[in-house]
């Protein structure tokens, strides 16, 4: 069973839980699937309010436009097809950055459990393991951990360090990333979250979600986790370069 990466601040949470419930979405291949996830965390010790349940990507969208879901659980199969999940995942990152999304796999095979991470998921949930688990992953993910399994961790982290290093130029040697693109890419690696950014840069948090949508894009990369690592690469090369050259180092990302 699965577990969380970092268990202290969960505890530390548990009496907020039992003072507000938490938002969840629910969503599933089948209206019956969503009914019964519904009334079992409904019915659950813990204090859950079932804000939506969807059964397509549309729905999820249309449901996600109220604002008030804390919590999204999306299987990767929905009407539209077997993954559509995946493609879920992509666009509540970017549409909907402070909702955490939990993707249900019927099985969490290595390359499903990757992708998922890649895709911008909180966590990952094999729908094999009891209700009672998923209660316990919600709560997780609600209190800002990530919900895995040390096997998965190890899958997700080999992934990222097995990448194909990335470029910060294109074939014509022009810079990929805009000024202000950059700007954004950087506070990202310091650790800043969009409202932060949005803050720093006086900015909107939508502007801040349009902009790491459009890095995502031309970097190809698909989380938060994949651009720090980007940005530290890059900065790295740079180190290098500049002491190569004169003997003193620089640490610009430019």
């Amino acid at each position: 069973m699965a577990a969380p990466l970092i268990s202290a601040p969960l505890q530390a949470e548990a009496p907020r839980a039992r003072t507000q419930h938490i938002r969840v979405l629910i969503s599933d291949e089948t209206l019956m699937g969503c009914q019964l996830l519904g009334n079992a965390l409904t019915h659950s010790r813990f204090r859950f309010e079932v804000v939506a349940c969807a059964i397509s990507r549309s729905e999820i969208m249309r449901y996600m436009g109220a604002d008030t879901t804390e919590v999204a659980l999306v299987s990767e199969g929905l009407q539209e097809g077997s993954v559509v999940g995946f493609q879920v995942l992509s666009e509540l990152r970017a549409s909907f950055p402070r909702t955490r999304v939990v993707l249900l796999l019927r099985v969490a095979v290595r390359n499903l459990v990757v992708d998922a991470f890649r895709a911008g998921a909180k966590g990952v949930f094999c729908k094999t393991e009891p209700i009672q688990a998923l209660c316990k992953c919600i709560r997780a993910v609600h209190a800002g951990q990530i919900w895995a399994n040390s096997e998965q961790l190890n899958w997700t982290v080999e992934a990222l360090a097995k990448a194909t290093p990335l470029h910060l130029t294109n074939a014509l040697g022009r810079y990929l990333l805009a000024k202000r693109e950059n700007e954004v890419a950087n506070l990202v690696s310091e650790g800043l979250t969009n409202r932060d950014i949005a803050e720093k840069l006086g900015l909107s948090e939508h502007t801040v979600s349009n902009y790491l949508f459009r890095i995502y894009e031309k970097l190809g990369i698909s989380s938060r986790v994949e651009l720090v690592l980007y940005v530290l690469r890059q900065r790295r090369q740079s180190l290098g370069s500049e002491i190569s050259r004169d003997g003193s180092p620089s640490c610009n990302f430019t």
